[in-house]
């Protein structure tokens, strides 16, 4: 198959176009693509299908005329024979059928599990490993979204105040045990971030064009997150935070902040989903009724969930992103002018900004690393500066509890780890 890209003006199409699966002809029905069948596709990788035992598992067993297997990018990989994937429907069942050793390996990302839940005698003897793994990759961004397009959130002083609110110390111990650290950047712990770094001569060049767009702790890399005594009852936070909203037309009467020029309470609607986002929510509003803020959580099925996040239907909800070392159209997607008044897209806050708007075609146009870092971390800087969500948290590091029985390389990929790599040791546990 051949694509003709002659008058297309941008440079990361050929690498999406690689992305895409090419599928036979012979053996695709665009008719019945899209419907559910137990007749394994056609593909070209290292594995076919095996058994499949609906709602139960899938069974992937390896090609012996893999046409890739001997090419040096493949060296070290698809090293075992046969790979299942089981499914559990409850999570308490899923970590105990690792516990007994019916699977061999298990990612985790509860804080509260990995600290309190692995005390069993397969790790103290060893033969289960808990590893963590580091990583190169932006750590997940995750935040509490303002959307700007309701009244209440169009004032950034009124966005800044209430994520100072945000009792990140008080969290982190006493819900996941001080394991996350705080984000302050949506490309955090990777060269895209501009978190504590100076802006260089060429982001200042590019962001000439829109003199305050940054504030000047953003420019200069000194802005951090607040950081509170932990006690879940910082003043110095709130008298920060009602200053913010005091400039902002709202007071305090009593115990409810209500708006200078309507008397109208200050109050909005966290939409969750989750029993974890529910907590968050509830904790979170906890923080905020110190201020005279009155916040409702509001639990909502997927399903409703969904059709109001992607309509917009919603004054705050949780969300994240997930950005690579090379952001591209992607982010138009996320943060354009565009974006923000078609339905579907992920610029759930709303953004329209001429200079973030301007970063992001600077960025696809960049033709140097050096220049391609630099737009990026104008447009980080952009975003953090906007106080558009407020910043949760993130783990640094991967964490994989194994069976002995299997084994890895010594040294970990700038994405982490990567099972392909992995093989079954013979020598251990059967």
């Amino acid at each position: 198959m051949r694509f003709d890209l002659t008058g297309a003006d941008d440079r990361e199409l050929p690498l999406i176009l690689g992305l895409m699966p090419v599928l036979a002809k012979h053996a695709t029905n665009p008719d019945t693509f899209e419907d559910t069948t137990f007749e394994p596709i056609v593909g070209s990788g290292p594995y076919v299908v095996g058994p499949v035992d609906a709602g139960r598992s899938i069974t992937l067993k390896r090609d012996p005329n893999y046409w890739g297997r001997h090419l040096a990018i493949n060296r070290g990989f698809w090293n075992f024979d046969e790979v299942r994937f089981e499914f559990y429907r409850d999570a308490n069942s899923y970590f105990e059928a690792f516990t007994k050793g019916l699977y061999d390996l298990r990612i985790e990302t509860d804080p509260g599990r990995w600290e309190t839940a692995y005390n069993v005698p397969a790790v103290r003897d060893g033969r289960i490993v808990k590893e963590a793994f580091p990583y190169g990759l932006p750590k997940i961004f995750s935040g509490l979204v303002f959307n700007t397009r309701r009244p209440i959130f169009a004032d950034i002083r009124v966005r800044e105040a209430i994520g100072l609110l945000f009792d990140f110390e008080w969290l982190n111990h006493n819900f996941f045990y001080d394991r996350y650290k705080r984000s302050a950047s949506y490309f955090e712990g990777s060269e895209l971030s501009a978190r504590g770094k100076p802006a260089d001569a060429r982001e200042r060049q590019l962001l000439a064009p829109y003199p305050g767009a940054v504030r000047a702790d953003f420019m200069d890399g000194t802005w951090e997150p607040p950081v509170t005594d932990g006690s879940g009852r910082d003043r110095e936070t709130l008298k920060h935070a009602l200053a913010l909203l005091k400039s902002a037309g709202y007071e305090l009467d009593g115990t409810v902040l209500r708006s200078r020029a309507t008397k109208m309470p200050f109050t909005f609607e966290i939409l969750v989903t989750t029993r974890d986002n529910e907590r968050l929510g509830l904790a979170f509003a906890r923080d905020l009724k110190r201020a005279g803020i009155v916040v409702r959580v509001r639990v909502v099925d997927a399903v409703q969930y969904d059709r109001r996040r992607i309509t917009y239907d919603f004054d705050m909800i949780e969300n994240r992103w997930d950005e690579s070392l090379s952001p591209g159209n992607e982010q138009a997607f996320y943060w354009g002018s565009a974006a923000a008044d078609a339905e579907g897209t992920r610029n759930y806050m709303g953004v329209k900004s001429p200079a973030i708007d301007a970063m992001i075609a600077a960025m696809l146009a960049a033709r140097e690393r050096g220049e391609f870092v630099s737009t990026v971390r104008a447009l980080d800087r952009l975003l953090m500066s906007g106080f558009y969500v407020v910043p949760l948290y993130h783990l640094s590091e991967q964490w994989v509890a194994r069976w002995n029985r299997v084994s890895h390389p010594a040294e970990t990929s700038l994405f982490g780890y990567l099972p392909e790599t992995w093989w079954h040791d013979p020598g251990k546990n059967p």
